[in-house]
């Protein structure tokens, strides 16, 4: 009985495994489904493909840029409240080596939005304080500190160009955002994206969509009169 206890382990994991990746490509079918149908409702264009040209096509994007073996994926694209818009999630691997010395691989899945702008910008990362800041530090740029002590105590605002910053986070962005305190926003050349620390469910994908519709609404006209 005893030489038999490690197979029966190993067929036990094996069946685990098995198991695993079955209720893994169910979800995943199922997830695919959702997004096809709210694409479709949305008048959006869909596509379940690896797109690799969108990862490198939005590298400038910090949170894009991370890792490797980047690529989007179940992306609604078109236009949406009179805005063009691309919805997506996004794959990216990190490497680690365990204490025997091997090589382990990490898959990262994130939900992620981009609203192309009508003008180029300048780059402003407004993130939840400790949750993505780490990344907007690594490219050295300051915290930005505002008369909200409350917005500045929740919130990582950095720009090379603290006029931006000051422009985009006035009053009543401040009011919003203070509200809606989950959303990491990055605004760069002419995308302005919101992302997420895992992928979303798809029923909070258009409550998401219209979140960053009223981003670019808030953000002022002035903004755009030099376009």
């Amino acid at each position: 009985m005893d030489s038999a206890l490690p197979v029966l382990m190993f067929v036990a994991f094996a069946v685990l495994v098995v198991v695993g990746i079955v209720f893994a490509s169910i979800a995943a079918k199922k997830r695919r489904e959702a997004f096809a149908t709210l694409a479709a409702r949305l008048g959006l264009s869909y596509s379940a493909e690896h797109e690799r040209d969108i990862a490198s096509r939005y590298e400038f994007l910090d949170r894009l840029a991370q890792g490797s073996n980047r690529y989007a994926y179940n992306v609604l694209s078109g236009e949406y409240q009179g805005h063009n818009v691309m919805v997506f999630d996004y794959h990216y691997e990190t490497h680690s080596t365990d204490s025997k010395g091997h090589r382990q691989t990490h898959h990262h899945h994130f939900s992620f939005f981009i609203l192309r702008l009508e003008r180029v910008f300048p780059e402003l990362t407004v993130t939840r304080e400790g949750v993505f800041s780490k990344i907007a530090q690594a490219f050295g740029y300051d915290d930005i500190d505002f008369e909200s002590h409350e917005f500045s105590r929740k919130f990582c605002v950095r720009s090379k160009d603290k006029k931006f910053a000051y422009d985009v986070c006035h009053a009543r962005m401040i009011e919003y955002l203070l509200a809606n305190d989950d959303l990491n926003i990055e605004i760069e050349g002419m995308a302005l994206a919101i992302g997420f620390g895992d992928t979303l469910a798809p029923e909070r994908i258009e409550p998401n969509l219209q979140r960053l519709v009223q981003l670019r609404v808030l953000m002022p006209n002035y903004l755009f009169a030099a376009a």
